[in-house]
Formats: C-alpha cells, sequence, structure tokens
C-alpha cells in the first residue's frame, strides 16, 4: 500500500491507509470504536476503514458551511468510490477498503446510499414525520448497520433485518443525545407532528422552557429507540450472536447512555451527555466476555 501524508501539529508524519484510518477511528472517540476492538485482525481493518470512509463523509455535511461546496466535496467521493471499485482508489480510505470490498462485500451502491444521507443534511432541516426521517436513519445507519454485520458475518439473512433496526436505534440516540447542538445549528431532526403533538415549538429546543412537555416529548423519542433495540435483538439468529458481537457492544453503551440521559432528567438542550472511555472500555469488555 502507499503513503498517506498527515499533517500534525509536530509536523508531517507519513502512515499507510490502515494507520490513517485507525487515527480517524481513535480521534473520534465514538463507541464504535471501542466496539470493534475485539475483532480479528482482518475484520477490525475492514470495520475501522468502512468507519474511516463514514468519518469522512459525515465530517463534510457537519463542518463544510457552504452548502455548494460541501456538495462538490461529496460528488469527489461518489467519483472515488467508482475509483474503488474500478481499481485505483486514490484516498488513503478507500486503499483501505479496498480489501473489504473482496472479501466481505462492501457495494458501491451501499457507499452511494451513506453519501445520499449526508446530502440529506445539506437540504433537510426538517422532517415532518417519522417516515421521512426512518429514510434519514435508514441511509446514514441502517445502511452502515447492515455493512458492519456483512463484515462481522453471519449466516441467517434475518440478521439483515437486526443490523438495520439496531442502526436505526444508533441513530435515533444520537438524535435524542444532539437536540440542542443539532436545534443551534439549524437542524431538526425530531418530527415536526411529534413536535406539535407535545406542544413544543422548534424554538423551544434551545432554550429551558415547557419543562414537562419536553420531558413527554423526549420520553416519547427514548421509548422509540429502545424499541428498535427490542425489535433488533429479536431478528439476531442465535447461531449469528457470537460473530455479532461488536453490534451488541454498541447497543450496551448506546443504551447506558440513553439511561443516562433519562436519568439526568433529559438536559439535552443545554448540553451533551456522555459516557468516559473508561466506562465504554467497561462495558465493552463487559459484553464481549458475557457472550
Amino acid at each position: 500500500m502507499g503513503l498517506a501524508q498527515n499533517r500534525t501539529a509536530g509536523g508531517n508524519r507519513y502512515m499507510n491507509p490502515d494507520q490513517y484510518c485507525q487515527q480517524r477511528a481513535a480521534q473520534s472517540g465514538s463507541s464504535f470504536y471501542y466496539s470493534f476492538r475485539f475483532l480479528p485482525q482482518d475484520k477490525r481493518r475492514a470495520i475501522t476503514a468502512l468507519y474511516a470512509f463514514c468519518r469522512e463523509v459525515d465530517d463534510i455535511a457537519d463542518d463544510v458551511t457552504d452548502v455548494g461546496v460541501a456538495r462538490s466535496k461529496l460528488g469527489w467521493w461518489r467519483a472515488e468510490v467508482a475509483n474503488l471499485f474500478a481499481g485505483h482508489p486514490q484516498h488513503p480510505v478507500t486503499m483501505a477498503l479496498r480489501d473489504a470490498t473482496e472479501r466481505f462485500g462492501v457495494n458501491p451502491g451501499q457507499l452511494n446510499e451513506i453519501i445520499d444521507g449526508m446530502e440529506m443534511d445539506l437540504s433537510h432541516h426538517r422532517y415532518s414525520d417519522f417516515d421521512a426521517l426512518r429514510i434519514y436513519c435508514h441511509r446514514v445507519a441502517g445502511v452502515v448497520g447492515q455493512l458492519s454485520a456483512g463484515i462481522f458475518g453471519y449466516r441467517h439473512d434475518k440478521t439483515r433485518d437486526y443490523a438495520e433496526n439496531l442502526g436505526l436505534a444508533f441513530q435515533l440516540t444520537n438524535i435524542i443525545r444532539d437536540v440542542g447542538e443539532d436545534a443551534r445549528r439549524g437542524r431538526i431532526y425530531l418530527p415536526a407532528d411529534e413536535l406539535e403533538r407535545f406542544g413544543i415549538s422548534p424554538d423551544e429546543l434551545v432554550v429551558s422552557s415547557k419543562a414537562t412537555e419536553f420531558r413527554h416529548l423526549m420520553e416519547f423519542q427514548v421509548a422509540r429507540a429502545r424499541s428498535h433495540y427490542v425489535t433488533a435483538f429479536a431478528a439476531l439468529h442465535p447461531d449469528d450472536r457470537a460473530t455479532q458481537k461488536p453490534g451488541l457492544i454498541m447497543a450496551a453503551i448506546y443504551q447506558a447512555l440513553l439511561a443516562e440521559i433519562e436519568r439526568d432528567g433529559f438536559l439535552v438542550r443545554n448540553q451533551r451527555t456522555s459516557l468516559t472511555p473508561i466506562r465504554k472500555l467497561w462495558i465493552a469488555w463487559r459484553t464481549w466476555s458475557l457472550g
């Protein structure tokens, strides 16, 4: 493999594509990172490359303020996906993903669908109802769940349903955690019809008013997220449980996060609830050990 250049505070450091992806995953501090630390090397390399791909395109949607520039950058990634499957990837992430396309069935349609989801963030800042939001969640999380399940390995087709619902549960958890932060950026993922039902206006997602109504709204959101975890676990065949442990680790971490948000009294309008790295690592180890 070639070398990827990464400029750091200490100067230029040259990394191969796998090292670049590893650094992207480690820097994020995501629960995803903790969930695949226990995998065999080949699967760990593949899932780390997939995660790095998601980080690259997600950062464009989140950090590039000029919509035209962001669309252009996502267009570049679409071209790079084509390069990957044509056999001449240019970016360290797609170089690292090349092995995963051959060994684990990562395909261009699904990678482009993830980009489709990121592109929605450039133009869709409101969702009328949950059916509309579900399309977004499928693209940015359900597809990632399915690709991840393929890398981890499974024998039963229903495990794909498990992976889809688990991905949706993760995304719904993220939406709950980031309510205030997203609203301040002009993005409201809570469906408009549900805001209306609970008597909460978009502006009230960033101010501490209507505490009772807001708590009821968030209790509803948490219940729906938990229902997707239940649906996911019900679809996971016992034969596939061992190979799908990374997803179960992430689910344990995310369910702990939901419980923490609830225990804190849904302070998500003004702060971002998170788990410490050591707690995430402990949950990961415990889930892996229990089987």
